[in-house]
């Protein structure tokens, strides 16, 4: 097939450091490639990719020099779908991957192509639910099956979990002195929560996380305070080798989510490393991690400190296999091949 996808502009793909819809993106690419399939990739800066790469900005929306203001950040999202849909409408595809969402909905009858829109955010949104509503009946692939909740009327073609590439992890089967806690420094990520809990329990935490600009204001007044850097340390941002080095060597993750999380991508990153995970029984918590076996489902944050103190009698290797069984990139690229042939028939 001749395939399309279209990826965010904030980040490359892969993405440096944090970017969790960026590696997927890239994953999905070059599983698809290594099939013989023919892949263009639209997207922004410098992509390392087995793909055909568009640029629609020389450099990512994140490293503009303006990219603090969330206005101009918006903005360049606008100029950017304008560059996309003049670009499609003068080349054609088997099919049009969308990985950006509901923007490009608006523009799909002029795209020229078959468009399948993979959603990796939540659906609880109202002006984006808004949108969806618009466009029900475009081709929509979720990431978990509590991601559909809010808006089961959609026309959901298929769900694909997102996979890992599994060559690129490492399995530890020894856990170190401390618990890990990995992604963004927003209130939904619960970074907070887990220092709490990290703390009630008497253990030590290692953070590592993006602050967006949007969490700035967040982190500074909320969490930073509670950063000691003796049982709380924060390492900042870290890339791939950091992120294996942080989750490998860990008891377990603490993911304590205060929001309905669509996938988690962090949470089969540390059970691919043999870690299990704490998290709490919010979106696709039930759905990635097997309670009692390669992490702990909690309810409340006493649950998730009492997990803490029975980390050590959950097998490692079980973790491991989980998500080489079910959380693959060879999986998630035979189903996204499905889902393409089932939209164009």
């Amino acid at each position: 097939m001749n395939i399309a996808i279209l990826a965010p502009f904030e980040e490359t793909v892969p993405p440096k450091k944090y970017g969790g819809t960026e590696l997927v993106v890239y994953n999905v690419i070059e599983e698809l490639a290594k099939r013989g399939h023919e892949i263009t990739l639209v997207a922004a800066g410098n992509c390392q990719t087995s793909a055909r790469l568009v640029k629609i900005f020389e450099t990512t929306v994140r490293e503009m020099p303006d990219a603090a203001d969330i206005n101009f950040r918006n903005a360049y999202k606008y100029i950017g779908l304008g560059r996309v849909a003049e670009y499609f409408s003068q080349n054609k595809f088997d099919i049009v991957h969308n990985n950006i969402g509901w923007r490009v909905l608006a523009f799909e009858k002029i795209l020229g192509s078959p468009v399948i829109t993979t959603l990796h955010g939540p659906l609880d949104v109202p002006y984006q639910q808004k949108v969806y509503g618009t466009y029900k009946d475009s081709n929509y692939v979720s990431i978990s099956l509590s991601q559909r909740k809010p808006m089961p009327e959609l026309n959901f073609v298929a769900n694909v979990y997102n996979g890992l590439d599994m060559d690129k992890f490492k399995f530890f089967p020894e856990g170190g002195d401390y618990f890990a806690f990995l992604g963004r420094m927003s209130p939904e990520k619960g970074p907070v929560q887990a220092i709490q809990a990290a703390k009630a329990a008497g253990v030590k935490l290692v953070m590592a996380a993006k602050v967006d600009s949007v969490d700035k204001k967040y982190f500074e007044s909320e969490v930073k305070p509670l950063i000691d850097n003796k049982q709380i340390q924060f390492i900042g941002e870290v890339d791939h080798a950091g992120k294996l080095e942080l989750l490998g060597h860990a008891k377990a993750l603490l993911g304590l989510i205060q929001w309905e999380e669509p996938f988690g991508l962090f949470f089969t990153e540390s059970m691919a490393c043999g870690t299990p995970v704490i998290a709490m029984n919010r979106g696709s918590v039930p759905e990635l991690i097997k309670d009692g076996v390669t992490g702990y489902i909690c309810n409340t944050q006493e649950e998730a400190i009492t997990a803490i103190s029975k980390i050590n009698t959950l097998d490692r290797k079980t973790c491991f296999e989980h998500v080489l069984n079910n959380f693959s990139s060879v999986q998630m690229a035979e189903g996204y091949l499905e889902a393409y042939k089932k939209v164009i028939g």
